[in-house]
């Protein structure tokens, strides 16, 4: 892995808003642009890589922030470049790049996230489902919902005064999410013919940023981790010193390197995304709850205080393992059942 200049200064920047402010997506969006970093320049954006959005994820994931860069400035802004509608691009995007957010509605309740099938269904115009999981779907300013259409699929976006939402109480109370009913709505489409490539593709690009963030958390909770083992002392001595203790966290150390080699893996040249992605997706979900039991095991009970952070990184690993598809979902696209 190596990273540019101008990447380890988006790096520092992203962490120093992060360490100095609760709420940061405004002073992220104004400052240094991360809605904007998917966005071409034609359309009021930076024009980026998915390596400069996977260092502002993985710095996201230490802060365990609940900024919206992941299901608006990744997954609804890729979603729209997907459909090819330049007419809607230039009429959304600028808007997405100075700090709106959008939220993309496709999954029913089993949370499958199949690139193949969508919680709703349209009829010409008129849209109608329901769809769980939709990450920042009640603050969206835009909301996009994937529909049906009677033998393929398309990309929508509908009137949020129409829209039914609800904000979904989960274990991990760092990510938003929602429910969004919607009944006999009318919605404009965007794009035409199937976009179940698009869709997918959409996928790819969401899972191979989650995975940096997924290596970003499990990196600063390992960290959080080695701090308390030198300060905790039993026996006389910090317990960091135990030999037993030592080897633990030496198998955490090497589940976050090789979590970020995998994801860092996916933005390197000629990479193949799809494959890489799923790889990507499956071993850093892996990696990152591991890390997290073991924080929490080695800080005893109070790590299950809810004064102690490890149960909010313990809570985001389990969170972050449900979206865009489990882990065995995406081990099936690298190693086909059977084989």
């Amino acid at each position: 892995m190596t990273f540019t200049v101008e990447q380890e200064a988006l790096r520092d920047t992203v962490r120093s808003v992060l360490q100095r402010h609760a709420e940061p997506w405004k002073l992220l969006c104004d400052q240094v642009g991360v809605a904007a970093l998917l966005i071409p320049e034609s359309h009021g954006g930076l024009g980026a890589s998915l390596r400069e959005a996977q260092v502002v994820a993985e710095e996201l994931g230490r802060a365990l922030s609940p900024a919206p860069f992941l299901g608006s400035g990744v997954l609804a802004t890729q979603a729209i470049l997907e459909t090819g509608d330049e007419e809607a691009a230039a009429r959304l995007l600028p808007l997405l790049a100075e700090g709106a957010v959008a939220a993309l509605a496709w999954t029913s309740a089993e949370g499958t996230w199949d690139p193949s099938r969508a919680a709703f269904t349209a009829s010409g115009s008129v849209v109608d489902g329901h769809a769980r999981y939709v990450l920042d779907g009640d603050i969206a300013d835009v909301l996009l919902v994937v529909a049906d259409t009677g033998g393929e699929l398309g990309l929508f976006e509908v009137d949020l005064q129409q829209a039914r939402r609800r904000h979904t109480p989960a274990m991990d109370e760092t990510r938003r999410l929602a429910d969004i009913e919607l009944t006999a709505v009318q919605a404009v489409r965007i794009g035409s013919g199937d976009f179940r490539r698009g869709l997918g593709r959409t996928r790819d690009l969401a899972c191979a940023v989650l995975a940096a963030e997924q290596a970003g958390a499990a990196t600063r909770a390992l960290e959080i981790t080695i701090s308390y083992t030198k300060q905790r002392k039993q026996f006389g001595r910090p317990i960091g010193g135990f030999q037993a203790l030592k080897h633990r966290m030496a198998d955490m150390y090497v589940a976050t390197e090789t979590a970020r080699s995998a994801a860092y893996a996916t933005s390197e040249p000629n990479a193949d995304l799809p494959r890489l992605a799923a790889v990507a997706r499956a071993y850093c979900s892996e990696a990152f709850s591991a890390v997290a039991a073991e924080m929490v095991q080695l800080h005893g009970g109070i790590a299950i205080t809810w004064e102690h952070e490890a149960h909010r990184f313990f809570k985001r690993a389990h969170g972050t393992a449900q979206l865009f598809g489990q882990p065995h979902h995406h081990l099936r696209r690298v190693v086909p059942v059977g084989t």
